[in-house]
């Protein structure tokens, strides 16, 4: 087990420490720790078999206990499970301290049937009580902890909801003529149409609970559909290859692709800055384990 504990100070010696500290934690968990600029004491990951702890800048001094899929790939490794993703980057968005434990989906522990008798993940706990299902967590850490607020407005919450559904439909498809991409594509020019008018995020330039939503659904759908169809996303839906790339593992790519004349440079710079702090806790989500979660609908 590695622990460590932070108190940030503005010593070139703390700066040191904190870059050694980043250092390790990218060895060890492989994405690199944004370490707190404020007064807030910083707590370290801590390590053991399926069970991580990753601590987030925050003045909430317990972590909350989430339980997520761990990957299937690569111990002690977070898996791809999108909907665990969408709560982890609720988490972060709110700066909010966790304790994750990793589950193996395939050999469910004792402990964690105790807490979740239905098996499935994510599970938060919260004011002792665990509570299933991504909607309903995202909902409890938006009324516990409303700074930032993440709320959708209703107008606006199912932008882009039926793409996930319809990826899937093409996903399965083993008949080229039965529809299932023409669905998808009609999906994806009615969101590539809402950001290019109403962009870059879902709620305007202000990311919301809908963007983190549809961010790791989307990187699922690049990912598997290249590797299964050997599909991509076609040129003619630039905003949505640009909004791909803001809200996916691949954000370093972002300005090479977003049509930049349809916003200010104020408004990319806030795109840039807001999503740089997902890129990392996205990239958790292996290639490797996306493409091996999917081959049991793909092959069945």
């Amino acid at each position: 087990m590695s622990t460590a504990r932070f108190q940030p100070t503005t010593t070139l010696a703390a700066a040191s420490a904190a870059c050694a500290f980043s250092s390790s934690v990218k060895h060890h968990l492989g994405f690199t720790l944004r370490l707190p600029c404020n007064n807030y004491v910083f707590r370290s990951h801590s390590i053991r078999r399926r069970n991580l702890s990753v601590f987030a800048m925050s003045a909430v001094s317990d972590p909350l206990e989430v339980c997520v899929k761990a990957s299937i790939t690569v111990p002690n490794k977070l898996g791809d499970c999108p909907f665990c993703q969408r709560v982890l980057l609720t988490m972060e968005e709110k700066h909010l301290p966790y304790d994750m434990k990793l589950v193996d989906l395939a050999n469910k522990p004792e402990w964690f049937l105790k807490l979740s008798p239905e098996g499935k993940v994510p599970v938060v706990k919260l004011e002792d009580k665990w509570v299933p299902d991504s909607d309903v967590i995202t909902q409890s850490l938006e009324e516990k902890f409303p700074d930032p607020q993440l709320g959708t407005p209703p107008e606006k919450a199912s932008v882009g909801s039926k793409i996930f559904s319809t990826f899937i439909g093409f996903l399965k498809s083993k008949d080229a003529s039965d529809g299932t991409e023409q669905a998808l594509l009609n999906e994806l020019s009615a969101l590539n149409d809402y950001i290019k008018e109403n962009g870059p995020f879902i709620n305007g330039e202000k990311v919301s609970a809908a963007d983190l939503s549809l961010g790791p659904k989307l990187y699922h759908l690049e990912i598997a559909l290249g590797h299964y169809k050997k599909w991509s996303v076609p040129e003619s839906l630039p905003y949505v290859k640009s909004y791909m790339k803001i809200s996916g593992p691949f954000g370093s790519d972002f300005v090479e692709v977003c049509p930049s004349h349809k916003y200010g440079s104020l408004a990319m710079e806030r795109m840039k800055m807001q999503f740089s702090r997902w890129i990392h806790l996205l990239k958790h989500g292996l290639p490797e384990d996306v493409i091996a979660g999917w081959r049991p609908k793909v092959m069945g």
